[in-house]
């Protein structure tokens, strides 16, 4: 019989009610045993709704819990780093929500830890275990488009109450970190590269401070390039067209694919403007999260570094901070 590891939870974010925890529940290799809140009429009231058979009034309560193997950490940005190390201390591998710290100084000291602990540790990023995302770059190595030289992405959403963690500047809030993440760390996935500079523009919020628009270009090796732009107060909106030489990718649902329905890549050869080369490629329905939960829980039973580790989450950061640095010189900065 395959061993499953017990999951243990802090706190209740959306994001792990929303999708995390059921996938989890419904992986093949974990289950949620424990979750922790600072309110323990909220973490009772989750582990109910869930069948999660302990909950926590603490989040060291859970951390010190014996009966759990592995932690997910969804809390608030600004407490990334600070409980993963914790977590680590107390012999627990972690998976952590993205970004995986505010900035790559932080990523460092907590990769610091993570060596001293020899425990698994990774960021969340579910996009990567979605197989569209791994055709994508199948289609790229094949030449099916060229020579990719340009990718352009669109991550937007409209939030604005400011009781939301996403409109909170002082704990890790805005939308470069929220979702412009993705466009830097899935640029960097299809050109298999790290970016050399970066140059951004930001519009914060009046009230909020945390930057609500954010528009940036990625300067990577051989002349290629990402043109992001990403906002927490825009329409819904997902989008990523790959340009090559002889053709060009679109992913309609980049990072929110649902579980339950089938996706698709389009490819065009570009032929006219009217899809006379559009080729639709079906991608079956997939929960990333479930995938994502199993992809670690294979690391933390086999021993194994998860892939991608930390080091792919430093890059991460080093290019959001100078993007960040942009903002403020008005030059191109490298991360």
């Amino acid at each position: 019989m395959t061993r499953r590891i017990r999951w243990g939870v802090l706190g209740c974010a959306g994001i792990a009610a929303k999708a995390v925890i059921p996938a989890i529940q419904s992986s093949r290799l974990g289950r949620v045993a424990a979750i922790a809140s600072r309110d323990p009429g909220k973490a009772t009231e989750t582990a109910a709704r869930f069948g999660i058979a302990r909950a926590h009034g603490s989040y060291e309560a859970l951390l010190a819990d014996p009966d759990i193997d592995a932690i997910y950490n969804p809390l608030p940005n600004h407490l990334h780093v600070p409980l993963t190390i914790k977590a680590l201390e107390h012999g627990k591998p972690v998976l952590c929500e993205k970004p995986i710290a505010l900035d790559a100084a932080q990523a460092m000291e907590l990769a610091a830890a993570q060596k001293a602990a020899g425990l698994p540790v990774a960021e969340a990023f579910m996009v990567r275990h979605h197989p569209q995302w791994k055709t994508a770059r199948a289609l790229i190595a094949e030449g099916r488009l060229g020579e990719v030289r340009a990718i352009q992405t669109i991550f937007s959403y409209f939030l604005d109450d400011p009781a939301n963690v996403r409109n909170q500047a002082d704990i890790g809030g805005g939308g470069l970190f929220d979702v412009g993440c993705y466009a830097v760390n899935t640029a960097r996935f299809l050109f298999g590269a790290e970016p050399l500079r970066a140059i951004a523009l930001m519009e914060r919020d009046p009230a909020f401070g945390t930057d609500r628009l954010t528009s940036g270009l990625l300067a990577f090796p051989e002349g290629r390039q990402l043109a992001f732009t990403c906002s927490t107060q825009l329409a819904l909106t997902q989008k990523i067209t790959v340009l090559g030489t002889r053709g060009r990718l679109e992913i309609p649902i980049p990072f929110n694919a649902p579980a339950d329905q089938p996706t698709m890549l389009v490819l065009d050869d570009g032929r006219d403007l009217v899809g006379g080369g559009r080729e639709e490629i079906p991608i079956e329905p997939v929960d990333q999260y479930r995938e994502q939960a199993d992809t670690f829980a294979e690391a933390v039973l086999s021993g194994n570094p998860p892939d991608p580790g930390l080091e792919d989450a430093i890059a991460n950061m080093k290019a959001i901070d100078a993007l960040f640095r942009s903002t403020v010189s008005g030059r191109w900065e490298e991360p």
